[in-house]
C-alpha cells in the first residue's frame, strides 16, 4: 500500500528565490491554490522540505481522494471525471477502482497528464486560513507539514 501526499500551494512567487521557484514547477504547483498528488518517496519529501515555506501537505485518505477527483479532477477538454471517461480513457471499472489502484501504486495521478487537467484547481479555503501563512502549522500557521489534517484543508478548498 502506497502512502499519497495530498500538497497544495498556499503562497504565491513575489520575492521567492529562483530555486524555490524551479523546485514548486517541478512539483507542477505554479500558482497559488494548485494541488497535486504524489506517492510519498525520499525524493519528493526533500522537495517538499525545500519549499516548504510555500506548500502544505500531508497524508491524503482515500475518501477525501475520491471527492477531489469527482469535484476538481477535469479532463483534457475540460469536463468533470466520470465512471464513463475513466472506464474510456483509463479502462478501469470506475472511480472507486482508480483510487485503489492508485493506493496500490498500479497507477500514479501525476503520470495521468495525456488525460487529465493537471495540477488540480482548488479555491481559497471557506472560512480562510485558521493561522499565518506565513508560520508554520506546528506554531499556529499554515505551511509545512500537517499530517491527516490536509484532508480537512482539501474539503475547504473544494
Amino acid at each position: 500500500m502506497v502512502e499519497l501526499l495530498g500538497i497544495i500551494r498556499i503562497r504565491g512567487w513575489a520575492k521567492a528565490p529562483w530555486y524555490i521557484n524551479e523546485t514548486l514547477e517541478m512539483l507542477r504547483l505554479k500558482y497559488n491554490f494548485n494541488a497535486m498528488i504524489y506517492p510519498k518517496t525520499s525524493q519528493i519529501l526533500g522537495m517538499l522540505n525545500k519549499v516548504s515555506p510555500y506548500i502544505t501537505w500531508g497524508e491524503i485518505e482515500p475518501n477525501t481522494l475520491k471527492l477531489l477527483i469527482i469535484n476538481k479532477l477535469e479532463t483534457t477538454k475540460g469536463d468533470k471525471v466520470s465512471d464513463s471517461y475513466v472506464k474510456e480513457a483509463l479502462k478501469i471499472e470506475n472511480i472507486d477502482t482508480m483510487v485503489k489502484q492508485l493506493y496500490e501504486g498500479k497507477i500514479y495521478l501525476h503520470k495521468l497528464d495525456q488525460y487529465f487537467k493537471l495540477p488540480i484547481r482548488l479555491h481559497p479555503p471557506k472560512g480562510g486560513f485558521k493561522g499565518s501563512v506565513k508560520r508554520p502549522y506546528k506554531n499556529k500557521g499554515e505551511f509545512g507539514y500537517r499530517g491527516d489534517k490536509i484532508n480537512e484543508l482539501i474539503r475547504r478548498m473544494m
